[in-house]
């Protein structure tokens, strides 16, 4: 797993007309419509290859945005949560700013995590889409 994906510092950042959270590299940050207060969907390998959670080590509270906290996943590991809802980057997003996870479905929506308030402002997503299949 890489390090953009290990990042416990979370951020706001305007993507188009939103503001979305992104973590310390600026990787847009996405949550599971379906996953909530420890409920956790997204477990199988085939799942975690494309999106990655967001953990921390024990003790490490997430520093950033407002409402974060962290949920223990089924694995034991740490994971930052805005408002209850597990946060993971998509493995498809190359750069800064890009949202190709965004309303992607499979047992559920994945959904960008936006904000109220003002963010940095960052490049315009690219085009294009994922085209791949469920898990």
């Amino acid at each position: 797993m890489s390090d953009r994906h290990k990042q416990a510092v979370v951020k706001t950042r305007m993507v188009g007309a939103k503001t979305i959270l992104v973590n310390r590299r600026g990787f847009t940050l996405y949550h599971l419509s379906v996953e909530r207060k420890g409920h956790f969907i997204c477990t199988t390998s085939a799942c975690l290859a494309e999106w990655h959670p967001l953990v921390v080590a024990r003790g490490t509270k997430p520093a950033g945005a407002g409402s974060l906290s962290t949920v223990k996943r089924p694995d034991g590991r740490l994971q930052v949560a805005y408002k209850g809802g597990p946060l993971y980057t998509f493995d498809e997003d190359e750069k800064p700013g890009d949202i190709e996870g965004n309303g992607f479905k499979d047992v559920g929506t994945w959904h960008v995590v936006t904000v109220a308030g003002k963010a940095t402002p960052a490049p315009a997503p690219s085009s294009g889409g994922y085209g791949g299949g469920g898990y």
